[in-house]
Order: C-alpha cells, then structure tokens, then sequence
C-alpha cells in the first residue's frame, strides 16, 4: 500500500501523532530495561550452588557461658548428630551459602605483588566437602591428619608463625581460572593473609560464596580447620530430601539433650535459605513485571483510544473509499499499516532512550551494559502489542457501509 496518503493524513494531526509516538517511545526504553534488570534478577535467583542443596538442613546456635572444652563438647554433638536416623554427614562450618554472613581473605600468587589478585570466601570446619555435597574436578580432599583446630591456629599467629594456617587448600574452578588461567592449579601456591603460604590440593566445580556476589560469586576456598561451637560456628546436615523436616527435628532435640543452655539462632532447609536470601529480588523482578505490564496496558489503551477517535472523525473519507471500491481488508490495512509506522518511529526513538537509561544506570549504579538483543524484544513486543490495540478500531472501520458513511456527509 502507498504510504503517502497516510502520511499526509498524520500532517494533518501532527500533535496527536506526536504524542502517541513519545508514549511508545518511552513505553520501549522503559520496557527494554526492565526486561534487562528482570532478567539479571532471575539470573542472580537461579545462580547454582554448587552444593547439595535438597539435602541439607543447617542449625546455627548461641551458648550462655564460656566452654573451656568446647572442642570436645562439638565432637560430641557431631557424633551425635551422625547417629541420627537418615543422616549421612555433619560437619561444623563457619559459613553457608546464602547465610547472613561471610569470611573472605585477599588472594595473591606472588608475595611481591601490592594488591590482591581475588577477594575469596573462606570455608572452614571439618568433612565440608562430603558434607555439602560438593563436587571436585581434579585433585584430592583433606586427609584427617591435615586437619588443625582453630583455637591452635590463632595462637600461632598470634605468635607470628606465619605457617600456623595449614597449608592444604580446595580452591573452586572459578578462583583457579582467575588465579592461572589455562594452567593446572594442583601444587600451585597462593598467599592469604598478606602472606601466609596455601598449597592447592583440589579444585572444586563450584562453591558459591555466602553473599557478596559481586565480588566473584564462585570465588571460595576451603581450608582444613576444625572449629569448636563457641566459635560462632553452624552444624550442616546431609540427608534425603524427604527426611529433612524429620532429622532437622531429631537434630535440634538431640542437641538440647546434650545441651539445655543453646539458643536457636537459626535453622531450617538449605532450600528455604535461598528463598528467603533472594526474597528482595523476587519482589523487585515482581515489581518491574508489574511496571511492563502497566506500561503496555496504557499504551495499548492509549493506540486504541486515538484510533476509535480516528476511524469517527473518517467516517466521510471511509465512506468515500468505500464508495470509490476499497474492500474492508483495505481498510484494515490501512489503518494497521499507519499505527505500524507511528510505532515504528516511536520504538526508534525508544531505543536511542533506552540505551541513555542503561548508561545512567551503569555510570550510578554499577550496572553491566544491556546486551543488544533485549532491543529487539522491546520492539517486537510493541509492534505485536500495537497491532492488536489498533484491530478492534479498524474492524469497526472496515465494517462502516458505504452507504451509512455517505449519507453522513
């Protein structure tokens, strides 16, 4: 179809033109970036673990008092634990995934090196890997005699003995890459601390940090350190799924059993963790869905409103065409092709705004640059959305009779 005659009818409704084409111009930056920041959400929420996270139960603890023996106090809660039914593994650790809080160290690979290479999270306690259920690449895990106790540990580097940590270390894939890209990492030697010596023994597939993602999600070490209750350490629990609930209950009674004075700080299923650990992102991703669909509810509404106002004030040019020989497919394709071209020039705009947005929200808020496919996704979602707000007005169009739209002459 000849677009000049549509062109020239847009003339002559300059201002109403306009202002439908700023609507979906700013309908498509809008809609470009919270498709983009809703899907970095969903990407945040899914991230993998890199443990088994449908097998595990965690109880974090307070105690009333000093416990001069509380390594041997945590040995007996640990074996304990193990004789619960269904219980495979136990282990005390200063952190999980998605808990409230984290160790982390600066990682070198050269002691002359001014700044660190990697900020690590630091995983610490006794059989974490079987425990957790984590995965090793290559290399080997702890062997009984590597462990040290914590307490021993600090003592000596209170002394300055700067080989007090043990010198074995489980590194992930993601801290090896980093560290020697395209070389083995087993036997490699890297420095924490300012310079306390570890020696790479393993390399795990993954192990998420507990928080701080931004500053390398996958990036952990686990270090063979026993820990002892009083250290404000957590008991993680490996079972089958469906025990959880169960052995959670059995464990918590077990432990009160062998101590009445703990206070429950937290416990509950690995799974209800992430869930409670991603509730902001859920709730954003939930708000920005909302926001696109208000969004696409008012422009779809605003296409259809000046389209009904179109089709009555064409009543007479209608007429004509019809008069003339126009069939009702023309007609349709006439006023689908026009609110085609009016969204087209607003999704071009649209874009050139979108993509201002993403640099102001990279410059002030340390967002990544929006891939250039969610342009094209906001454009075909307002084309599609325009196409079907415009069909109810130029049906009725289509439908005038001739006669009816003569006579009103």
């Amino acid at each position: 179809m000849d677009i000049r005659p549509i062109l020239s009818t847009l003339r002559r409704h300059k201002f109403t033109a306009c202002l439908l084409i700023l609507e979906i111009a700013l309908t498509c930056a809008i809609i470009c970036n919270a498709i983009f920041l809703i899907g970095q959400r969903l990407d945040r929420m899914n991230i993998s673990s890199g443990i088994a996270e449908h097998e595990l139960v965690y109880i974090q603890l307070a105690y009333i008092g000093e416990r001069p023996d509380a390594m041997a106090r945590t040995a007996a809660d640990l074996a304990a634990l193990r004789e619960i039914a269904g219980v495979r593994a136990v282990t005390m650790t200063n952190q999980i995934p998605f808990g409230g809080s984290s160790s982390n160290m600066g990682v070198r690979t050269d002691l002359a090196q001014q700044k660190d290479t990697i900020n690590a999270s630091q995983y610490l306690g006794e059989n974490v890997p079987s425990t957790l259920g984590i995965q090793l690449e290559v290399g080997r895990d702890f062997r009984p005699e590597e462990y040290r106790d914590l307490t021993d540990v600090y003592a000596a580097l209170g002394k300055g003995d700067m080989n007090a940590l043990p010198k074995p270390a489980l590194i992930s894939r993601a801290v090896a890459d980093q560290l020697w890209p395209g070389q083995d990492p087993l036997g490699k030697q890297m420095y924490v601390g300012g310079g306390i010596p570890l020696t790479v023994i393993g390399v795990m597939a993954q192990l998420i940090r507990p928080n701080q993602f931004g500053d390398g999600a996958q990036y952990s070490v686990i270090n063979p350190i026993r820990l002892s209750m009083s250290q404000g350490a957590g008991y993680v629990i490996r079972c089958a799924p469906q025990d959880r609930e169960q052995v959670l209950k059995l464990a918590l009674a077990k432990l009160k059993t062998l101590d009445p004075n703990r206070i429950v700080l937290g416990k509950g299923t690995l799974d209800q963790l992430r869930r409670d650990y991603f509730q902001n992102d859920r709730a954003m991703a939930g708000i920005l869905v909302g926001v696109c669909l208000a969004l696409l509810i008012v422009t779809a509404l605003g296409i259809v409103g000046l389209a009904s106002f179109w089709v009555a004030q064409r009543n007479r040019s209608i007429g004509v065409r019809r008069a003339l020989g126009a069939t009702r497919g023309n007609i349709l394709h006439y006023f689908q092709t026009e609110n085609f071209l009016l969204t087209t020039i607003g999704i071009a705009i649209g874009m050139v705004l979108a993509y201002g947005i993403n640099l102001f929200l990279i410059v002030h808020y340390e967002l990544p640059r929006m891939p250039g496919f969610y342009f094209p996704v906001g454009a075909a979602l307002l084309w599609v959305i325009g196409q079907c707000a415009v069909l109810g007005p130029a049906l009725r169009a289509a439908a005038v009779p001739p006669v009816v739209a003569t006579r009103s002459v």
